[in-house]
């Protein structure tokens, strides 16, 4: 009886021991393999890991035919040293074919800042590429002027930007090939939403959010043209097809033109725009946005926009474009 409980002991202590070894060495395994991804993970990351610099981008290929690419154009306004800054930094961007400035002031371009920056386009038109520098002169100082019709655009994509803010070449780029997915959508940087006004049991009525209401909120119907792609062709229908009402809004109120882009690409896809992901470098003062009642102000365009198109045709989404290639974790 004794031998006999001894030797199932003894088994069942082989056993356990079996297991407890197995149980060993998976745990081992495991933690032998999470150390493996994290080195392989940290390696294909070093490269990048120190961030953007001015005027430099990461290396990316260019993929598309010569006058494939895109143009940009830039809003100014009385502020030399940031155009200067911002064209010496985007015209090293591989996709780039063409550079339009929006100049609105007085007094045209001065002769030391034509030389400028025709010196930095000379300087990074290399590899076969020329790129084109056009100074898009107004009479009238009205924010309208940003979105005024291109005759000899050679390009369909057009990334709209501000003189203040720099997106390093890899964000721009891989915004471009969001945009060349969906040519017909707004696809942009800078996202803002707009809710129906419910605390006051008004449906008609709409309140225009900032970035804070879309983290919050978790979607966005906007992009701002600060920093968005689109097709050329909304240059013209807002021109020209456009209601002129919202136009001459724009220009006495001196704001809302982003709004009022966001409508009509709106209106004329009846879908939403797309948010990139994408760092962003503030290189000048604070705007207008900071001042006090924006937000109310661009209540009131969204608003009045929607009296205009007798709807309300922004889409809400909660979707973003992400470079898989710069982040941890799909």
């Amino acid at each position: 009886m004794r031998t006999g409980l001894f030797s199932r002991r003894t088994a069942l202590g082989l056993r356990q021991g079996a297991i407890s070894a197995v149980g060993s060495v998976k745990i081992k395994l495991l933690l032998s393999c999470c150390i493996l991804f994290t080195l392989i993970a940290f390696a294909s990351r070093t490269s990048s890991f120190v961030g953007w610099k001015h005027h430099t981008g990461a290396p990316v290929h260019r993929i598309y035919g010569p006058r494939k690419g895109y143009a940009i154009l830039i809003n100014t306004w009385k502020r030399n040293d940031l155009l200067k800054q911002s064209i010496s930094h985007y015209t090293s961007c591989p996709g780039l074919d063409s550079v339009h400035i929006v100049w609105s002031e007085p007094d045209p371009p001065s002769d030391s800042l034509v030389t400028y920056l025709n010196h930095v386009i000379k300087s990074n038109s290399r590899d076969g590429r020329q790129i084109e520098l056009k100074y898009d002169i107004n009479k009238e100082d009205s924010l309208n002027n940003r979105f005024k019709e291109i005759k000899d655009l050679k390009t369909d994509a057009i990334f709209s930007i501000d003189d203040d803010i720099i997106f390093p070449c890899s964000s721009v780029e891989f915004a471009f090939s969001a945009w060349l997915s969906a040519p017909d959508a707004m696809v942009g940087f800078v996202p803002r939403i707009h809710w129906v006004d419910q605390l006051k049991g008004n449906t008609d009525h709409y309140i225009y959010g900032g970035w804070w209401s879309v983290w919050w909120m978790g979607t966005y119907s906007m992009v701002l043209s600060k920093a968005a792609f689109f097709h050329k062709k909304y240059l013209s229908l807002y021109t020209n097809e456009m209601p002129a009402s919202i136009r001459k809004y724009v220009t006495k109120s001196r704001n809302c033109e982003d709004i009022a882009m966001s409508f009509l690409v709106a209106n004329a896809t009846g879908a939403p725009p797309i948010w990139v992901k994408g760092k962003i470098f503030e290189i000048g003062s604070t705007g207008i946005s900071t001042l006090g009642g924006h937000n109310e102000k661009r209540t009131e365009c969204v608003n009045r926009f929607v009296a205009e198109y007798g709807r309300m045709p922004l889409v809400s989404t909660s979707v973003k474009a992400v470079d898989g290639r710069n982040i941890w974790f799909w």
